[in-house]
């Protein structure tokens, strides 16, 4: 039994949608993923990039230790001005978060609510993961 043209033509298509949505589905993925795992070690990602500037430019020991002791200086300097800045941002946040919950029913604020808390929690470690 032969389906015919028209029917046939939309069982390939579906069948092409089908496999465009997979595959990009697959690669939004892969990407998260690989945002997500790179996340989780920001001090080897940074060690990776200093090893590879002392490799390309042959860097002596003395220089090493010099621009390790730059770059350490510098990651403080980066830590200070996060924890300085940081406060700055949570009114905003709260500001968002009280308009947001105006707007919903009792029971979607207690979604929001543990929304919220889970994202403060990972916020959070993220930070911890920094320091």
């Amino acid at each position: 039994m032969t389906l015919p043209g028209n029917t046939k033509l939309k069982v390939w298509l579906v069948l092409v949608v089908v496999f465009a949505l997979g595959a990009i589905t697959g690669a939004a993925l892969t990407g998260l993923y690989r945002s997500r795992a790179g996340a989780d070690r920001p001090e080897k990602a940074m060690h990776e990039r200093f090893e590879k500037m002392r490799s390309e430019l042959n860097l002596t020991d003395e220089q090493t230790k010099s621009i390790s002791a730059i770059l350490d200086e510098t990651r403080n300097e980066y830590r200070g001005l996060r924890a300085e800045l940081r406060p700055r941002f949570e009114e905003p946040r709260q500001k968002a978060r009280t308009k947001i919950r105006a707007l919903l029913t009792p029971e979607q604020q207690q979604k929001f609510d543990a929304l919220v808390a889970q994202q403060d929690a990972q916020r959070e470690s993220e930070q911890k993961n920094r320091r």
